[in-house]
């Protein structure tokens, strides 16, 4: 069998973020160190040999890719200082632009000031195309799908979701097909189809099982609210939480039971599950924030360009939301609650419709690579009779 090998791959993985693994001398401490690395799943330091003879086609087809959360104990403990966590999140960053045909993720990942200008110019050309809708701002109660009608929010976020379902589902479909080449084709349907969803979707994307009860064992002894785990998966839980609230608010006025910006109560159970997703999602935002300016472990000590946009557009989407909340209590009216529902829905709609190309796509990838991972065949059924035959 033919080898492949890129010698410009180590240069071009290096944009990403994999500053110093030249120096790794691939003695296997990382791997060893490593709670998640396995016999059969030997990372990072097969990760790092791909890397650097220039084994591209086998790098991007590695689902090992994807198991890796960046505990930093392999970092910590590295004898050569080649920083093996941060080019982890390197390859990450790279097979998620290789992904993306359109050249967007590589933008976002590799050119810090014109991702910057990017980003500036897609908020404001959303928030221009919004107020083009706008209509008057009520004075005596605060009527916000009136001065921006609800249909036109509707109608946007069908839009954005076609949109953005297309260029997922491309993504999706390109980093499937090359993890198959590793794992090879499928034959029958004996397999744990629904039991390996369950896995990665149920205990692992959700539940958080490897990152909670193996990565954790490594750090320090924190209380469990501010642990790595439970701060990555408040991020995921509010985001979720937050658009199946946007989705079931949509779904009831699409049934005309409930008209869009009607006022609830707190306690109405669809409003009830936004304000606590979204306090999830800031919290969760607020503290990855702190640590990474306090550089508190080797997980975030390295932030890129990247990394800070992505939690300053989560952090703004939240914090926009709370105050369009607190807005709806007050006994009057404010311009600034208007202008407030524009500046969301523009960044609200920026962060979705880069959720192909940022770290969304991470958690997207690593839930299809934990799927192949926990797929299995089943065994094959005896024969009746056979044991009594013996």
């Amino acid at each position: 069998m033919s080898m492949r090998a890129d010698p410009r791959f180590l240069a071009e993985l290096q944009a990403y973020g994999a500053a110093n693994i030249e120096a790794c001398f691939n003695c296997g401490n990382c791997s060893a160190v490593c709670p998640l690395s396995s016999e059969g799943d030997s990372f990072p330091r097969r990760m790092i040999r791909y890397a650097q003879i220039g084994m591209k086609d086998d790098l991007l087809s590695s689902k090992e890719l994807w198991l890796c959360y960046y505990c930093g104990e392999c970092t910590k403990t590295c004898p050569r200082q080649a920083d093996p966590g941060e080019f982890m999140a390197a390859a990450r960053r790279y097979a998620i632009a290789r992904y993306d045909r359109l050249g967007l993720a590589r933008l976002l990942y590799t050119s810090p000031i014109l991702s910057a200008l990017f980003l500036a110019v897609l908020a404001v050309m959303i928030g221009l195309v919004v107020y083009s809708f706008h209509g008057p701002m009520p004075e005596s109660t605060l009527r916000l799908f009136e001065f921006i009608p609800a249909d036109v929010v509707h109608n946007l976020g069908v839009i954005a979701g076609i949109v953005i379902g297309i260029l997922a589902f491309w993504g999706l479909a390109n980093m499937v097909m090359q993890v198959g080449k590793e794992i090879g084709p499928i034959r029958g349907i004996r397999y744990n189809w629904l039991g390996a969803a369950w896995e990665a979707f149920g205990l692992e994307a959700l539940g958080q099982r490897r990152y909670r009860q193996d990565c954790e064992t490594y750090s320090e002894k924190q209380p469990w609210y501010i642990q790595r785990w439970f701060i990555h998966a408040s991020i995921l839980w509010g985001f979720l939480g937050l658009l199946l609230a946007t989705a079931l608010n949509f779904l009831l006025a699409l049934l005309g039971i409930k008209a869009t910006g009607t006022w609830v109560p707190i306690w109405y159970p669809i409003r009830l599950l936004g304000t606590i997703a979204g306090v999830l999602m800031v919290y969760g935002v607020t503290v990855a924030i702190i640590k990474r300016l306090r550089k508190t472990d080797e997980g975030s000590a390295h932030s890129t360009p990247s990394d800070w946009s992505f939690l300053i557009l989560l952090w703004l989407v939240g914090m926009t939301g709370f105050a369009l909340e607190v807005a709806v209590y007050l006994p009057q009216p404010y311009a600034w609650s208007y202008w407030m529902l524009i500046a969301h829905m523009a960044i609200a709609s920026e962060l979705l419709l880069l959720l192909p190309f940022s770290k969304f796509a991470h958690a997207v990838y690593r839930t299809a690579a934990l799927y192949l991972h926990a797929l299995k065949p089943l065994p094959e059924a005896e024969p009746a009779g056979a044991g009594a035959a013996e």
